[in-house]
Formats: structure tokens, sequence, C-alpha cells
């Protein structure tokens, strides 16, 4: 019989209320604790879904001490997540956190090593990895229909006016949106990153202070190649959220417009000076665990405590993600490519 857990909240700003709504549809599951900075938005939130009992404070640290939860939730901002995690595995607690895993290379190897030293699991949402459409793409391109992937384009165009901090950040698409991304390539691929040439710009008529507009070529394992072209000031034409992927195989290629079109072709026949070719039915996504989004991915790291297993976004692997975020923004500085796979821990579990 699986084990009831207790877990405490750290973050109470407007994200934290889809981790709330996942911890109320889990029996096994008892918020303890809720911490914020600004203790009235933990007050807040402790009314807002009952909780009566839970302890709530602006130190992390005195929650965890009166309350000894087995979890914590972090949905603190980036800059907080390695004090977060640390007092957390300090404390002997599990950890599940919003993307990004860091907001450093540097801060993310310290929390993967506390992590392994703790013996506790320390996982990361990454919530468009388990959306159905992407597990349906990825399951197909997997099974070798196509044969072995050799190239992967993926196109993001949006005209977003955020307004507020995003307009003044440096390197707004990069850090804030291209970790998604990033992320979903490594899932459809199955590669790692090696080494990067990033172009970063800001387009004459843009709204944001720095670079919005980016491309990005990666070298990956077994010699794939993936090709990333993002701008967060498109006016018109506008991509979906998912981006517009093109993958391309030794036997044929994938489309997916990051909605529900996907299709496929593969070679009948070579000869000619074009293969003809034919359409290949995608077959159509299976219910699983491993999809909803935050919920999917919440339910997944609850159960993997309870049992002993791995979360697919254990941050020993995403880590790997997180590399090409930073190693991007580092050629993009440096007006030149550069390696990015060294220093990543190794994929494995972290128990």
């Amino acid at each position: 019989m699986e084990k009831n857990l207790t877990v405490v909240l750290a973050g109470c700003g407007g994200m934290s209320r889809r981790w709330l709504e996942v911890a109320a549809q889990l029996d096994c599951l008892e918020v303890v604790g809720l911490v914020d900075l600004n203790e009235e938005a933990a007050k807040g939130k402790a009314a807002d879904f009952g909780l009566p009992d839970a302890a709530l404070g602006t130190d992390l640290a005195a929650v965890l001490d009166s309350t000894a939860p087995d979890l914590v939730f972090d949905c603190t901002v980036p800059e907080a997540h390695v004090h977060v995690t640390l007092e957390a595995l300090k404390h002997g607690c599990h950890v599940m956190g919003e993307k990004p895993l860091a907001d450093s290379m540097e801060n993310a190897r310290k929390m993967v090593a506390a992590a392994q030293e703790a013996g506790k699991l320390y996982a990361v949402i990454q919530n468009r990895r388990y959306d159905p459409r992407i597990r349906r793409l990825s399951k197909f391109l997997a099974s070798g229909a196509l044969g072995r992937i050799t190239t992967i384009n993926s196109d993001f165009y949006l005209g977003a006016h955020f307004g507020g901090f995003r307009d003044r950040m440096e390197h707004v698409l990069l850090l804030d949106m291209a970790i998604h991304t990033f992320d979903q390539a490594r899932l459809l691929t199955g590669a790692d990153p090696v080494g990067v040439y990033c172009k970063e710009w800001n387009p004459a008529g843009s709204w944001y202070d720095h670079d919005a507009s980016a491309m990005a070529l990666f070298d990956m394992t077994d010699g794939l190649v993936y090709n990333y072209r993002g701008s967060w000031c498109a006016e018109g034409l506008n991509t979906s959220w998912e981006c517009d992927w093109r993958i391309l195989c030794e036997r044929g290629s994938a489309k997916w417009d990051g909605g529900d079109t996907m299709t496929a072709q593969v070679v009948r026949q070579t000869g000619g000076f074009m293969s003809e070719m034919e359409e290949v039915e995608i077959p159509p996504a299976e219910p699983a665990e491993k999809t909803g989004g935050h919920e999917g991915l919440i339910r997944e790291f609850v159960h993997c405590v309870q049992t002993g297993d791995t979360p697919e976004t254990i941050c020993s692997d995403n880590i790997k993600s997180l590399a090409m975020v930073f190693g991007a923004i580092e050629s993009a500085e440096a007006g030149r490519a550069v390696e990015i796979a060294q220093g990543i821990p190794p994929v494995g579990a972290i128990a």
C-alpha cells in the first residue's frame, strides 16, 4: 500500500494555485505548510484551499522544522530555487520545483550534487513534455518507422505583449521560454546537447529592451543536428506555443504544427531523381499516466517518492535541457560556437 505523504509549498504566487489544485485531488497528499516572503500570500492560499491547520510563515527552515514534511514543492522565482532546494534537502525532503531548474549552471550542478548526496528525489516541472500530442509523436519517432532521426527543426514565432518585467529582461526568449522547446527537442530525439552556435538580436519595431529573437544550431549526440528559430516580437502568422516542428529521418520526414495536426511520409521507392513517398499514419495517442501537464508530472513525482521509481524529469536529466539554454546564451554573448556537454552529471536515479 502506498504511504500518505506531507508537503510544504514554498512560493504562494499565481503559479502555486495549480500545484495546490493538484494536491487537493491526491488523497495520499496533505499540505502541512505554506511559505512566502509575503506572509499574507500564504494566508490567502490557506484560506482559498481550506487549509486552516497548515503552518504559515516567511522562513522556510522554520516551517520545515515545525512540520517535518516528506516533500517540498518549490513555486518560487528562479533565483530562489537554489536556496529552497538546498534547504529542503538538508531537512530530508524530496523536492519538485518549477522550471527552470536553476538560475545558473553553477547552481544547477550544486543542486543535483546535493540531491544525490542526500539520496532524495529532485525533479522539475516540464509540463510541455507531458502534452499527449508530443507523447504521440515521440512514440511514433521512437518506433523507427521513418528510420533514425538526423535533423530536427523548431519554429517559435509569437508577438507577445507581456508588459512588465519581461519587457526589460536580457535574453528574454532564451531564458524565459526556450527551456520548454529545448526540452521538447530532447524528448522527441532522445539526444543530448554537445555544442551550439547561437545568434540573438532585437529586430526593428521590437517593444523589448533587449534581444527578443534568436536562432541556435545545436550539435547533439549521435550526429543529430537541431535547429531552433524563435522570436517573441513576431507580429502575424504566429506559431503555437508548442512550436512548429519538422523532423528529418533516414527514410522519411514528420511534421507537427504544435496543435492537432501531424503528418509523416516515408520512402516507398527510390531510383529516380526524387524518391516516391507515401503517407504514414501516426497512431493515435494511447491513454497514459504521463500526460496532463502539471497534474501528470506531480502525480508521477508523488508516485515515485512512494515506490522508489525515478521521475522522467529528474534533475540529473533535466539539467541537460538547462545546459542548452545557458550554452545558447554563452554562444550569443561570445559570438562563436561553444561546447555545452562538459560537466553535466550522468542520467540516473537519485535515490
